[in-house]
């Protein structure tokens, strides 16, 4: 008879104990639970139930079974268990087996605070149980500091949302609802993100193909995790100066007595020294009771919320999010930032790309300009890069022809910037929608009306008499006064030749003020029956300036067909023309609307081709 090798038995022997230890039912746990709690003498159970709650395959109900009674154990006992720094700096006196047990016992709370944390984040985590786990975690952060604010488990669970692989949104959902209207939770949570943001440099964004193919990927997941957890947290505009009182998830949390108090204990000092040789007969000591004021607290707060920002913006951010960051910027983060002008080298690499990222950061550069003194040379050189025919589809369009109309209206502007805008946007009537039409009509309107210097763009008349038979004859005319550099208006060479340069970026090198806005009066005979009345109703209003004001860009800056449409459709008309034929139509143009020319027919064509052969071949047997 064989008899089993000693490593097979070892095997069966240790494969049937981890058969027992999972073999518990739902009483077993309770029982666990309940004598865990009646007496120190099952202290061995601790681990038992911390296990429960590692196993990954643990059945929901048994993990909020453990779950309760680990919390009613540790609960009571945080404020007398050192911290995890104290304990390593404390060595052994008489009674180190009270601090051996101590030190054992934080030990499993650290380790039951980081299962309860990889739990929350996991993929096979139910949404109901995760609301349990993370009040539960929030409530050990809120005592597990010897009674103060644990920002280390705190840290710990940021730092495993952001790393997340699955989909986080329930836990920010929680975490919004419940636990940032708290100002230390919000303030250590800034603290998290700023010191993620700077340790993720290894975070690489590949091309915007495979973040159009996969945007969620695992390489850019943290940026978006991050970003939505600054987007969650509520924005510090109540707590001012203004405000009496603020909301904190510990009562002796960051903002207590003692912390970073070194200003106010001189302030106290130096109160005493006044006091002590004054030699006032009832001494009265002053101490460092110091309750900070809201001021103070929505200044640290708002160093915080900066710091976070701006750490963030310094990743290499998603395209989508991105735009989304610059859609968003100048109300949600430059209002509260300590000093907005930290942003100016962000914002002006965004503003130098082009495009659509031009676009969406120009809100935020105008503000840095006009209200924080940021000092841009080439702003409105890169302003007049941006006029392209595509900017009038664009999504933001209303926004930026808002942000272009405020930015020429300061009258300090020379005219030849204003005359090569408006030469600009002038040309691009042409080639523009009718509603793209109706705001260049608006805003040259406004900047005839600002700039009085330029009003020669409107009506010029050339006062050359020499009339030349084509455009080729006044081109060569052209170059030979520019070779010749002769000393004379370049506007009297040729009749109807325009001397602005469409394709020259820097707005000094137009030539916009020799030129004309002639396109303009191009859109008096616009097929838009909108578009000309607008030009129409606008003729006299140069004239008469004190009886005008200048045009609201917001009403025509979001236009589009649709918009048109319904417009033209809600009119009431008195008076509808009508049209009258003795014949029905066959073309729709008649031969009196073009002079000079002959319109035929693809039937017309053909028997003109076959009375030309016939023609040809009676005069060749005319010939023979």
């Amino acid at each position: 008879m064989t008899t089993a090798s000693p490593s097979f038995v070892n095997r069966k022997k240790t494969k049937k104990k981890k058969s027992n230890k999972t073999k518990h039912t739902l009483s077993d746990v309770k029982k666990l639970g309940l004598e865990l709690l009646s007496s120190t003498t099952h202290i061995n159970n601790l681990p038992k139930l911390i296990s429960i709650i590692d196993n990954p395959s643990s059945p929901p109900h048994f993990l909020l079974e453990s779950l309760l009674s680990l919390q009613s154990f540790f609960t009571p006992l945080l404020p007398t268990i050192p911290s995890s720094s104290s304990s390593s700096k404390k060595t052994l006196t008489d009674d180190s087996a009270e601090f051996i047990y101590l030190t054992w016992l934080r030990s499993k709370f650290d380790q039951l605070a980081q299962s309860l944390i990889q739990l929350s984040v996991s993929l096979t985590c139910e949404a109901t149980l995760k609301e349990v786990l993370v009040d539960s975690i929030m409530e050990f952060v809120k005592v597990g500091n010897g009674g103060k604010f644990h920002s280390i488990i705190f840290h710990k669970f940021i730092l495993a949302i952001v790393n997340s692989s699955s989909d986080v949104d329930v836990l920010l959902d929680l975490l919004e609802s419940k636990y940032f209207n708290y100002i230390d939770v919000r303030y250590f949570t800034y603290i998290s993100l700023e010191k993620l943001a700077q340790n993720s440099e290894k975070i690489k964004v590949s091309d915007n193909k495979s973040l159009a193919d996969d945007s969620r990927s695992s390489m850019v997941r943290p940026v978006y995790n991050i970003h939505n957890l600054l987007a969650r947290i509520p924005l510090p505009e109540g707590l001012d100066e203004t405000s009496s009182e603020y909301e904190m998830w510990n009562g002796s949390g960051i903002f207590d007595k003692g912390f970073d108090n070194e200003k106010q204990t001189e302030v106290l000092k130096a109160k005493n020294r006044k006091q002590k040789n004054r030699g006032d007969g009832e001494k009265k000591s002053f101490t460092n009771d110091y309750v900070p004021t809201t001021a103070n607290v929505a200044k640290k707060l708002k160093l915080k919320f900066t710091k976070a920002w701006m750490c963030f913006l310094s990743l290499p951010l998603p395209l989508d999010v991105y735009k989304e960051v610059l859609v968003t910027l100048h109300q949600t983060v430059i209002p509260y930032l300590s000093s907005p002008i930290l942003l100016c080298d962000f914002l002006t690499r965004s503003y130098d790309i082009g495009g659509v990222i031009s676009v969406m950061a120009l809100s935020s550069l105008y503000i840095l300009i006009t209200q924080h003194g940021l000092e841009y040379p080439n702003f409105y050189e890169k302003l007049y890069v941006l006029l392209e025919p595509s900017i009038f589809m664009a999504k933001h369009r209303g926004k930026f022809f808002q942000l272009l109309d405020s930015c020429l209206k300061s009258p300090l502007i020379p005219a030849y910037l204003a005359a090569a805008f408006a030469k600009k946007l002038s040309r691009l009537s042409l080639s523009v929608p009718p509603s793209g039409g109706l705001i260049i009509v608006a805003l040259i309107h406004n900047l005839l009306r600002r700039h009085p210097s330029i009003n020669c763009l409107v009506h010029r008349e050339d006062g050359n008499d020499t009339v030349h038979d084509d455009a080729s004859e006044g081109k060569e005319a052209y170059d030979q006064a520019k070779d010749s550099s002769l000393s004379k208006d370049m506007s009297i060479i040729k009749p109807g030749f325009d001397h602005f340069n469409d394709e020259e970026t820097d707005p000094k090198k137009t030539n916009a003020m020799r030129s004309s806005l002639w396109e303009i009066d191009t859109l008096r005979h616009h097929y838009c029956p909108p578009a000309s009345r607008f030009v129409l109703s606008l003729e006299n209003d140069l004239t008469v300036r004190a009886k005008t004001a200048e045009v609201a860009i917001k009403d025509f800056s979001s236009g589009s067909y649709a918009t048109i449409f319904g417009d033209e459709i809600r009119r009431r008309v008195k008076q509808v023309p009508l049209a009258f034929y003795k014949a029905t139509p066959t073309t729709l143009f008649s031969e009196s609307d073009f002079g000079g020319w002959t319109f035929h027919s693809k039937d017309d064509n053909v028997n003109d081709d076959r009375e030309h052969d016939h023609i040809a071949k009676r005069q060749r047997m005319e010939g023979a």
